[in-house]
């Protein structure tokens, strides 16, 4: 019998569960460019209450949630001052500049955040040449940092000196509700200072596809109409959104198992030879490594863990919904055997 692959590559593989899948089945649906879906609804109006937020916009994916808030909050030619790191400067096909129009502002962080300080003394040496930095990028948690978390306390402050020199605040929140697991504070707390914040269904909630943008209720109405500009229209969306409910309900408690099992995978993985890892970084549920033989990604594929490998030799593993501690002791065994 071949034995059982174990997927860590990303928190997006998961499959919706049983329960999921019956709410699928018994949605009530309506059409999203019509008369509107209920069940979308329902999962907007909860999703903004969770965040803090006035009003909430299903759409497809993060990406498309990033650039909504992009453009309904910049013109073309605004600058947007964002950590190097960001995933939305690395990993977006450059949305940002082709389709909002938009110049990056990148600064080096501390573990893939910005600091007050650090965004005050670029604004400060600032030379007027246009319309200048008009919005502040955050990410929480900050995926190449290794899934790290900006507190309560530093958001607000860095979003202070944003807010002072007339720049919105987006929060790209892919993963908001383990950085709130992590703190043991509420989304709503750690959202309270930023104007906008995107948040994924289909990463630690286990949900098949799906995001949010939540903020000020005219600006959500702006973004329905980009949205559909977008090719975005969902139609019975419900079908989709019934399942973002159930995760809501039932899956952000759970996410506090990732983080222990993505910290036990860290602990047995550190210390083996060619392997630069420090358990003590992981925060959440990534865990980003160093390893010395570019070839044991696939050989560890081979032996039936799948993990990220990047060319510079870094490599990420993330625990998700799917994948037991068992799992995790099961994967690390066969992947301490591949080096």
């Amino acid at each position: 019998m071949a034995q059982r692959v174990i997927d860590l590559r990303s928190d997006t593989v998961t499959r919706p569960d049983a329960a999921m899948l019956a709410a699928m089945a018994a949605a009530e649906l309506g059409d999203d460019g019509q008369e509107g879906d209920p069940t979308t609804r329902r999962l907007q109006e909860r999703a903004a209450e969770l965040m803090g937020k006035e009003a909430a916009l299903f759409v497809p994916s993060g990406t498309m949630a990033n650039l909504l808030a992009m453009l309904c909050q910049t013109s073309p030619g605004d600058e947007m001052v964002l950590e190097r790191g960001a995933h939305v400067y690395n990993f977006e096909f450059n949305g940002l500049g082709a389709l909002a129009g938009l110049v990056a502002v990148p600064l080096d962080g501390r573990r893939g955040h910005l600091s007050a300080e650090s965004v005050r003394s670029r604004l400060a040496a600032d030379v007027p040449r246009g319309p200048g930095p008009t919005l502040l990028w955050l990410e929480n948690t900050a995926n190449l940092a290794g899934g790290t978390v900006q507190t309560v306390a530093e958001t607000a402050q860095v979003a202070e000196v944003a807010h002072a020199a007339g720049m919105r605040v987006h929060l790209d929140g892919a993963r908001v509700l383990n950085a709130a697991t992590a703190l043991g504070c509420s989304p709503a707390d750690l959202c309270a200072d930023v104007d906008t914040v995107g948040f994924c269904l289909s990463k630690g909630l286990g949900c098949p596809v799906g995001s949010l943008l939540c903020g000020p209720a005219e600006l959500i109405e702006r973004a329905w109409s980009r949205r559909r500009q977008l090719g975005g229209s969902l139609r019975q969306s419900g079908i989709l959104a019934a399942a973002g409910l159930v995760a809501l309900d039932t899956r952000i408690a759970r996410l506090a198992d990732d983080h222990a099992n993505a910290r036990w995978l860290a602990e047995r993985l550190a210390g083996l030879p060619g392997i630069d890892l420090d358990p003590a970084q992981v925060e959440t549920n990534i865990v980003w490594f160093a390893c010395a033989d570019q070839d044991w990604p696939r050989r560890c594929r081979e032996a039936g863990v799948l993990i990220s490998g990047l060319p510079d030799g870094r490599c990420r593993c993330v625990t998700h919904a799917d994948v037991s501690a068992a799992d995790v002791a099961e994967a690390s065994e066969r992947m301490r055997a591949c080096l």
